[in-house]
């Protein structure tokens, strides 16, 4: 026998029903286009090479238009998605850590992962081989290079190195350069313009000081490291936490997808030499969040 409540039951189920397609269009509708955006870790036209396939696999997984859109520097995307600008965000842990220290509301659902399977790089400084340095400490007076502020194996791993090392950079070094990505800090060693360099380094099949010779842009053979962190938690992507629900839940079945729904897309990306992208959450950058901070205070009582 239908009760009332069976009743109400079956026309709340019918309402649903019904508001679905709606709650679809209601999306697409103010989503007319999304914006993804990634961090400046190689140059310019590297970046659009690497990441078209991807976006294009997006748009059709989604059924609308995504557009790419190169950072200029590492806090361009923070803001942008702060300002819901930038609707997916490809980070660097400490910018995406960043972002949240900042109030953005963005939610990290995808992280990077090696051959292995495991979730992790490096922070390694480079010389040229044919230098005399075998640690950091022998280039006292010499020049630094570094990526970004907002870079984690770039800036923040390195200074919380060097201060585990009791060395302040500013004044150990004879110059600290900022050069804005990874690419540039190997360019500036090539050139002479640092005699140190700092960099990502995942394992001995991938780097971006791989990634670069396989560009043909330097030779791997003329720079050697002389030191590597521990491992630090891969790169997230990260999408707005107010875009509707059953939004996010597509783009993150696309990308943890991209692997095998489009391995020539996820191939041009990591040509490859990483994993597939799996599932994360803000969580795992807490640790990161704390890095951010230590880096920060060592800032302060630098200018103070």
């Amino acid at each position: 026998m239908l009760t009332r409540r069976h009743t109400l039951k079956l026309a709340a189920a019918g309402l649903a029903a019904s508001a679905a397609p709606a709650f679809a269009q209601d999306w697409k509708a103010k989503y007319p286009e999304l914006v993804f955006a990634i961090i400046p870790a190689e140059n310019a036209s590297g970046v659009v090479e690497r990441y078209t396939p991807f976006v294009n696999y997006l748009s059709k997984e989604l059924g609308t238009k995504v557009t790419l859109r190169i950072a200029n520097d590492y806090a361009a995307i923070i803001e942008g998605q702060r300002a819901g600008n930038i609707h997916i965000g490809m980070y660097g842990p400490a910018s995406f850590a960043r972002a949240r220290m900042t109030g953005a509301k963005v939610d990290a659902f995808a992280i990077e992962t090696n051959l292995d399977g495991t979730k992790g790089y490096h922070s390694v400084f480079y010389v040229k081989k044919d230098s005399p340095y075998q640690k950091v400490e022998d280039l006292k007076g010499k020049n630094l290079g570094l990526v970004d502020p907002n870079s984690t194996s770039g800036n923040n791993v390195p200074r919380f190195v060097l201060n585990g090392m009791k060395i302040e950079p500013e004044t150990f070094f004879s110059k600290v350069v900022y050069t804005g990505s990874h690419e540039n800090a190997v360019i500036a060693l090539q050139q002479g313009t640092v005699d140190i360099a700092a960099n990502w380094w995942n394992d001995e099949q991938e780097s971006n000081l791989l990634r670069m010779a396989r560009k043909n842009m330097v030779k791997a053979e003329d720079f050697r490291i002389i030191y590597k962190s521990e491992q630090i938690v891969n790169s997230p992507m990260a999408y707005l936490s107010d875009m509707p629900e059953e939004l996010k839940a597509k783009i993150r079945d696309a990308v943890l997808n991209l692997a095998t729904k489009d391995k020539s897309a996820f191939d041009k990306i990591y040509e490859g030499k990483q994993g597939p992208l799996v599932a994360v959450d803000n969580k795992a950058y807490d640790p990161i969040i704390e890095l951010n901070k230590f880096v920060d205070d060592l800032r302060k009582k630098k200018s103070s």
